[in-house]
């Protein structure tokens, strides 16, 4: 199951990464032309998933210094 949240996060932060690309080189924002007035509820998921994945990272290294 960690392993399954651990990708969908990745999948999300890259998604968010080049939206992100787009809008700076392009001035175009992919997720509000397919998502329109509900991209919020997509920067929230791809939020999140950039914190799931902080959580991972910091406590597994916590883990591995016992």
């Amino acid at each position: 199951m960690k392993y399954i949240v651990k990708w969908v996060a990745w999948i999300l932060v890259v998604i968010g990464a080049l939206n992100w690309g787009l809008m700076g080189f392009f001035n175009y924002n992919a997720v509000t032309a397919i998502f329109g007035s509900m991209a919020y509820i997509v920067y929230d998921i791809v939020g999140l998933s950039a914190l799931v994945l902080i959580w991972f990272k910091f406590t597994k290294g916590m883990m591995k210094k016992k």
